[in-house]
Order: structure tokens, then C-alpha cells, then sequence
């Protein structure tokens, strides 16, 4: 009988999760130029690696590269250098692109929020100069459900990060081509690969109820193992006949 490696379980259970996910969700086709959002943290990191490998299968055939987009008003830390070696490790080609935002020009909203419009603002004109047809972001399982659980009790709303979303106002295709694999899996891969840290100190970061609801689903996964599943099969069973209707 074969015995894997810890390494090599590892790298089956994501490639696994990875694929099913692709798959699944119909995320790439044939001819597909995808930009990858690159932040510098574990979760685009192995996005590279996983996308940058998978790129070299013909079927179906498509292109990717990356963008790290630096945010020159905001005091934080990044290599360039290695972000440059760990893509050209998996034949990506990486833009850097430096942009700022002004918190005081709309006081409605957070400077978080500014923040994050700007860095995907940047995202979709670096992607239309380069002809992508699809933003590829490293959220994984984890943060989709996070999401489901904080629409649920923040908003009042069934909701969460789908892994396809066609943005036809922009025509453009972000997809999530890690929705299936674990966060656990993605620490345990950054372990391995020793992936540098990326050092931030930002003055707008505050706590946030993401890291609560963290907690509410480890907590739902100790009632029940198989917790993640269920509310991640509970978005394709909605039985609208046993819900209220006003």
C-alpha cells in the first residue's frame, strides 16, 4: 500500500478541493485571461501557486497573471522582490501598481471601505488594459461562510460571496477559485512553502465581527463536524415553502 508524506496529503487535498471547485462552478474556460489580486497574504499566495500550476494543463487552456496593488498612504510592509520570485516560480507575470485615497473626500464612508473600492477599482482598469475577462480572488471556504453568517445577523439577508459573479455593468467575471478548499489546509500549505508575512500597520484597521464569526463557526463545527457542509449545501436547499412570506 502507498504511503503519502504529510507534504503530499496536503497537496492532494487542496488540488482536490481546488479542481471540484473549478469544476463545479464552471470558473475558467477555454481562452480565459485571469488576473489574480495579489495582496501579499497566504490565501493569494497559494492562489498563485495553484493557478500559475493549473495554467499549465491545456484543458482547457488559459493565461493568468497577478497584481499587487501597494497603497502608498497606508503605512505597510511588503517584498516586492519575493512577490516578483514566488510568481515567476509558476510562470506569472506580476504588475505593481501604486495608488492612494483620500478619507476625508466622503466622510459616509469607513476608510476601510475606500481602501478596499480603490484596491479593486484597480483591479478591473489593470484588467481591462490587459484584456483580462476574470478577476480571480483568494477567498476560500472559510470566508464564504464567515460571510454567510455575518449577512445573516448583520444584514437580514441569505447571502454571501458566490464563486462565480458576472459583472455585466463591467464585463467582467470575478471568480473564486478557491471556494472549496479549507483555510486550515491554506495555514498548513503557508507553513510549508514558508511564506513571508506581510507586515501592515495600518491606523483604519479595527476589529472586526469577521473574526467573531470565525469563532461562531469553529464553535458550529464542535457541535458538528460536518457543520461547514451543511451550511454550505443549506445554499442550494432553500425550501421557500417552509420560510415566512410577508
Amino acid at each position: 500500500m502507498t504511503k503519502f508524506t504529510a507534504e503530499e496529503l496536503l497537496n492532494r487535498r487542496i488540488n482536490k478541493r481546488f479542481s471540484k471547485g473549478v469544476v463545479e462552478y464552471g470558473l475558467i474556460e477555454d481562452g480565459d485571461k485571469i488576473l489574480i489580486g495579489l495582496s501579499g497574504g497566504k490565501d493569494s499566495l497559494a492562489l498563485v501557486e495553484l493557478l500559475g500550476k493549473r495554467s499549465r494543463i491545456h484543458k482547457p487552456q488559459f493565461s493568468v497573471m497577478a497584481l499587487h496593488v501597494v497603497m502608498t498612504n497606508i503605512p505597510y510592509q511588503v517584498d516586492v522582490a519575493y512577490l516578483r520570485a514566488h510568481c515567476e516560480t509558476y510562470n506569472v507575470p506580476l504588475v505593481i501598481l501604486e495608488t492612494s485615497f483620500d478619507p476625508s473626500t466622503d466622510t459616509r464612508k469607513s476608510p476601510c471601505f475606500l481602501c478596499s473600492w480603490n484596491r479593486r477599482k484597480a483591479l478591473f482598469t489593470v484588467a481591462k488594459e490587459h484584456n483580462c475577462n476574470k478577476i480571480a480572488l483568494g477567498h476560500h471556504m472559510d470566508d464564504i461562510l464567515e460571510t454567510l453568517l455575518m449577512n445573516l445577523t448583520f444584514q437580514g439577508a441569505f447571502s454571501t460571496m458566490p464563486p462565480r459573479l458576472v459583472m455585466k455593468k463591467f464585463d467582467m467575471t470575478i471568480i473564486r477559485p478557491m471556494c472549496l478548499v479549507h483555510e486550515a489546509d491554506l495555514k498548513e500549505l503557508a507553513e510549508m512553502r514558508e511564506y513571508r508575512k506581510l507586515k501592515k500597520n495600518c491606523p483604519y484597521e479595527t476589529d472586526s465581527h469577521r473574526s467573531d464569526m470565525k469563532a461562531v463557526l469553529h464553535k458550529l463545527e464542535e457541535l458538528n463536524p460536518e457543520a461547514r457542509y451543511s451550511l454550505w449545501g443549506s445554499m442550494n436547499n432553500v425550501q421557500t415553502e417552509l420560510l415566512p412570506h410577508k
